[in-house]
């Protein structure tokens, strides 16, 4: 089954076809969502932002740009390459049209409440009765059952309840909150994979279903290598905010910045004779220090004196060199290291610029604006930034025009302040 939409409905400049060319997806969702579906705008489906009169509320979040209350990042980061329709779903009338738009789409992606959309009747069972093969994706903080699904929640409380948090901080501190909205982004990101398979699904089938994303098991799931290392280790991983996990693992200060070593840990302890050569190669003080038959010993690499040792024989090394040429250097040692890049460092990387990573639209009252793009390639079906996030409702006739609706009602809806 497919959906195809018309190429003059499409945003922006006319583009390679995309994966998902001639899908409709409507994104009723919030700050929970709306990158899953700029995930599919830009793969090439045709996602319609449907908001309430007073616009999406990742519209009102800050930071704005200039302090404009019309110009959020959160919102544009999420919506480009989206069209917007108003429609007040708190109306029949606004009902009637989502549910004939529905009959057009492929995927809703919602993050309302368990049984918001139920009470408006547009629970996933009577939206099969508009459209067998529609696929609805919710996601919410706990999912559609247990007896935490009805709690409201925000990023925060995710990472919080899916033990996130109890890894990131410093060693002797309390938990603290990676930056930015990290549970939102892997319940977008789950939710974007797991939609992809029941769409898939309803094209072979003509079935649809409902897909039901909980952000606290996706964070769950995205622990990095917790569980892993409980099972080949037997230790639960703790917070070290950036500090020597065990000796030579860890952020350490150089000239401009901050460096990663890893020349020691769970099966990286080979590495240890390349830095020490390194080392001995540029004459550093002290590193007759890190030699002896303690450090053949990998029980003497976890503890204190092993660790301050190796920091007071590198420490001054490292903050007498930049990063980049550290970096380098530790290459042709064959030593693991890497820069930590600051935002502006990762903007320039050359590596990133090599793969055209950075992609340009017009938006937030500039002619050009630099975004990030896809950390994928597909040779056939390229990915594709469509345009800037919309204004609020700025495809609203447009979309109604391609339901049949005429212009005397889309008049009639708009006085009656439906859409």
């Amino acid at each position: 089954m497919s959906y195809m939409i018309p190429m003059s409905s499409m945003m922006g400049e006319r583009r390679a076809p995309g994966a998902l060319e001639g899908v409709r997806v409507i994104d009723l969702a919030g700050a929970a969502g709306n990158y899953c579906g700029k995930m599919f705008a830009e793969l090439g489906a045709d996602v319609i932002l449907v908001e309430p009169k007073q616009g999406s509320e990742l519209r009102h979040m800050p930071p704005f740009v200039d302090g404009e209350p019309e110009q959020s990042l959160p919102f544009f980061a999420n919506n480009t390459s989206k069209r917007s329709i108003v429609l007040d779903i708190e109306t029949e009338a606004a009902r009637g049209v989502l549910r004939k738009l529905l009959k057009t789409a492929a995927l809703l992606i919602e993050s309302e409440r368990p049984g918001r959309l139920v009470e408006l009747g547009l629970g996933y069972e009577d939206l099969q009765r508009v459209n067998p093969a529609l696929v609805v994706t919710s996601i919410t903080p706990f999912g559609q059952t247990g007896p935490y699904a009805a709690y409201p929640a925000s990023d925060l409380t995710c990472q919080a309840l899916g033990g996130f948090m109890s890894l990131s901080g410093y060693a002797d501190g309390p938990p603290v909150q990676p930056g930015g909205d990290q549970a939102y982004a892997a319940g977008n990101m789950f939710a974007a994979v797991a939609s992809l398979l029941a769409v898939t699904h309803a094209e072979l089938t003509g079935k649809g279903q409902h897909v039901d994303v909980s952000i606290q098991e996706c964070v769950a799931m995205a622990l990095e290598n917790a569980v892993q290392f409980y099972d080949l280790e037997g230790t639960v991983r703790r917070r070290w905010g950036g500090q020597q996990k065990t000796t030579a693992y860890g952020v350490f200060e150089c000239a401009d910045g901050y460096v990663f070593l890893q020349a020691a840990g769970f099966g990286e302890t080979r590495h240890w004779q390349n830095l020490l050569a390194w080392l001995k190669h540029e004459e550093i003080e002290g590193v007759d220090r890190l030699e002896g038959p303690a450090w053949e010993d990998r029980d003497y690499f976890n503890t204190d004196e092993a660790k301050q040792t190796l920091a007071s024989v590198v420490t001054p090394f490292f903050r007498s060199r930049g990063k980049q040429d550290l970096y380098h250097e530790a290459q042709r040692w064959r030593v693991p290291f890497a820069p930590v890049n600051s935002p502006r460092e990762v903007v320039e990387s050359p590596q990133l610029k090599a793969r055209d990573f950075w992609a340009e639209t017009p938006g937030l009252g500039r002619d050009r604006v630099k975004v990030p793009g896809a950390p994928y390639k597909l040779s056939d079906t390229p990915w594709s930034l469509a345009g800037p996030a919309p204004e609020l409702g700025a495809d609203t006739a447009e979309i109604l025009h391609e339901l049949g609706v005429s212009s005397d009602e889309v008049a009639e809806l708009t006085r009656q302040g439906l859409a």
